[in-house]
């Protein structure tokens, strides 16, 4: 019974752990990493989902405004058995897009508008992070195992 509840919670379940570059390059267009994977009872992971995340920000205090973007995402749908105290690790390539704004744009359009651009960008406070996350999931679970690691795109 208590063994049950802890399956269906996740509680000793699938641990995932993301080791990727801490950098990437944009004109790549991919992010090139592994997902290892833990179990502490046997396990049967039906998918992992993949999505790189671009967290853009501007503004100052109460104008600060925060949007989310996906910039690439992908499903790894293999099934893959984990064993007891084993220890899988997969390898996977996440092609990604950059999105560009107007001011991107006219900052790359010529030299003459990439420093007004760059001193409006930096008046705005506007900067972006990105993150790339991969949850799990597996069966007989109600709670999925995440993964979520920073990344910095040059």
């Amino acid at each position: 019974m208590f063994g049950k509840l802890k399956n269906i919670l996740g509680i000793e379940g699938v641990k995932l752990v993301l080791v990727t570059p801490a950098a990437v390059s944009e004109k790549s267009g991919k992010i090139v990493g592994k997902i290892q994977l833990e179990a502490l009872s046997n396990q049967t992971i039906s998918k992992i989902h993949l999505k790189l995340i671009e967290k853009y920000a501007r503004g100052r205090k109460d104008n600060r405004l925060i949007d989310e973007y996906v910039l690439g995402e992908e499903t790894l749908t293999e099934a893959i058995e984990i064993k007891k105290d084993e220890t899988k690790t997969i390898t996977f390539e996440l092609p990604f897009s950059m999105l560009n704004s107007e001011m991107d744009d006219m900052e790359d359009s010529n030299i003459f508008s990439k420093g007004i651009v760059k001193v409006a960008k930096y008046l705005k406070n506007v900067k972006s992070s990105y993150r790339l996350e991969a949850t799990a999931a597996v069966a007989g679970t109600k709670l999925s195992p995440t993964s979520t690691q920073e990344i910095i795109i040059k």
